[in-house]
């Protein structure tokens, strides 16, 4: 059964869901501040410098700063890890000597553009000197160490069982866990200072789209209703006329 028969579910038409629409109050605060948390979180500067200035939200962290951030998860993205890991020191070392699953990530990563490379005695060698011991220390990671490792086996990685590792999704997956990293250590240096604002390490406004199509989703079984088939324009679908 498709979604426009009613099998007695409730029909409600444009007009009336306009007027439930306009019953929901949200503030304009509210939504300005997920906006500037988008913004921010994926380091649109410049939009976020004209968003602050014309809205008067305050985006929570230095913005100076994020050309930084955006800077070193470019370096991770296209495989310049140890570039990324210097920058990271130099903006704030703490943040990789407080989270040593975060550091492994980034040495893995290394590990795998070295084999990406083709450099397969160089990656041995980094293997052995800087992830065994890592491996030995915490359990937990020591499964996606040997993972890693196993690339070694294969003539051709990437028609291995563990081509995902050097699909470019991995090298973001690193990046997106660096990039959160940063930006919560510098949210939390602005709530130090005493700003306003403070953001989340992920941006709000994925999620909560990710909760408008789950909640569509719900009141499909109970109901048919003008619906937002696309979400670029959020046009509302009215529903197709009921069955006589």
């Amino acid at each position: 059964m498709g979604r426009g028969e009613s099998n007695n579910k409730k029909r409600i038409g444009g007009e009336e869901w306009q007027r439930k629409l306009k019953d929901v109050r949200v503030r304009k605060e509210d939504m300005n501040r997920v906006v500037m948390n988008f913004l921010v979180t994926e380091g649109y500067v410049d939009a976020a410098r004209v968003f602050e200035r014309e809205s008067g939200t305050a985006p929570g962290v230095d913005l100076d700063q994020i050309t930084d951030r955006m800077d070193i998860r470019k370096a991770v993205q296209s495989g310049d890890v140890e570039q990324a890991i210097e920058r990271v020191n130099d903006l704030d070392p703490e943040i990789l000597e407080e989270q040593q699953g975060l550091f492994f990530h980034l040495q893995q990563q290394r590990l795998i553009e070295l084999i990406r490379q083709g450099q397969l005695q160089e990656a041995l060698e980094f293997a052995q000197e800087y992830l065994a011991p890592r491996g030995e220390d915490h359990p937990e990671l020591l499964e996606e160490l040997e993972r890693t490792v196993a690339l070694l086996v294969f003539e051709d990685v990437r028609s291995s069982p563990l081509a995902d590792l050097m699909d470019v999704a991995q090298r973001q997956k690193t990046a997106s866990e660096l990039n959160a990293a940063i930006l919560a250590s510098q949210s939390q240096a602005s709530r130090e200072r005493g700003e306003a604002g403070g953001l989340e390490a992920e941006p709000k406004l994925p999620n909560l789209l990710k909760l408008l199509v789950w909640a569509q989703k719900q009141l499909d079984e109970k109901a048919t209703y003008p619906r937002i088939e696309n979400l670029v324009t959020a046009e509302l679908v009215e529903p197709p006329p009921a069955d006589d």
